[in-house]
């Protein structure tokens, strides 16, 4: 079997962190050849670092050297680039979120479809071992009725890279932290087809000065993205959920919970519980022990050069991720409509 040839376009942290450490964990079967990076001399570090053939500033001269390539750019860049890359017959593994809309995403699965390409979105929760489990045992819940979604961090506005640019990512943290628990869920309950949705964004924590941030320093006079989101969503078999995320919230603690309470149980993934009637009882489980990895990069990685290879389905399939987005683009409308109604 030949090696899948892997190209890194856009090198910051989650390419460094994640991404190229898991391909290169899987060097039986694929090899990173190529990177490349608008900053062509920090791609050269990386590349140097880890012993990786070619450097492009211009991603369009990295599709020669490579079958797959590893979007890890700005969120604003990934529609174009994954098109751009089925036009030179390709595959694409995006980071999340798909794409700054609904219409982009479209445009993405379409290119992907005329190329007979794979197109495989980095929501990488759906890989923890405890989702897994998760997802194994959702028969024992029966049906879904109400999920509930906490991804809260206390004062953690990323306070480094473009996190805080509304041109460049589209949002603050709903569509860069909130999107993971969000997807995550709604891939639990099946995809159920949303009927309804409504939301409400905040900023005014992180417009204050003074601030006290974990994540380094922001300028709180630019910051014109949301850092506290709320949102019903309602799903055409009747189900709810119930989604609340920020990077800056005056809470207790942090928060990273998605709950379903169903018809015949509850499950709850982090940590990991079956809640349960039997025999006159209230019975809650826990497990102890869950088989899988601790780094979700690694099986992610190896089902999306799987899937590239034609040995295996996606785990995280672009219409599902498309389903996402479209959530995503509905609360920030919402909220937009909630807030013009209140000032008038």
């Amino acid at each position: 079997m030949s090696k899948l040839r892997i190209g890194m376009i856009g090198v910051g942290g989650i390419a460094t962190g994640r991404h190229i450490p898991a391909f290169q964990h899987l060097a039986e079967f694929c090899t990173i050849t190529a990177v490349s990076d608008v900053n062509v001399e920090r791609a050269k570090e990386v590349a140097t670092a880890n012993n990786i053939e070619h450097v492009f500033e211009d991603y369009h001269d990295l599709f020669k050297e490579v079958d797959a390539v590893c979007i890890c750019t700005p969120n604003k860049f990934h529609a174009e680039i994954t098109i751009a890359a089925f036009e030179a017959g390709v595959h694409v593994l995006c980071e999340k979120p798909m794409a700054l809309s609904t219409t982009e995403c479209e445009a993405m699965i379409a290119a992907a479809k005329k190329a007979n390409k794979v197109l495989a979105i980095a929501y990488h929760y759906r890989f923890m071992k405890e989702a897994q489990a998760a997802k194994k045992m959702m028969e024992d819940i029966g049906t879904p009725l109400v999920t509930r979604v906490q991804a809260l961090r206390r004062r953690k506005v990323p306070g480094w890279g473009v996190f805080t640019n509304k041109s460049l990512q589209g949002g603050g943290s709903l569509i860069d932290y909130g999107c993971h628990l969000l997807d995550l869920a709604i891939w639990l309950m099946g995809n159920p087809k949303h009927v309804e949705v409504s939301g409400s964004a905040y900023n005014a924590l992180s417009k204050m000065p003074n601030q006290v941030n974990q994540w380094g320093a922001f300028d709180h006079t630019t910051f014109d993205v949301d850092d506290h989101v709320t949102a019903y969503i309602k799903f055409e078999n009747g189900a709810s959920l119930l989604l609340e995320t920020s990077w800056s919230a005056n809470v207790k603690d942090d928060a990273e919970h998605v709950s379903i309470s169903g018809t015949e149980g509850g499950i709850s993934v982090f940590p990991f519980e079956l809640y349960t009637t039997k025999n006159g009882m209230l019975l809650n489980s826990e497990a102890a022990w869950i088989q899988g990895e601790d780094n979700p990069g690694l099986p992610q990685a190896k089902n999306f050069i799987d899937a590239c290879l034609g040995n295996a389905e996606l785990i995280v399939k672009p219409e599902e991720a498309l389903q996402v987005s479209n959530i995503i683009d509905q609360i920030y409308e919402k909220s937009k409509t909630v807030q013009n109604v209140a000032l008038n």
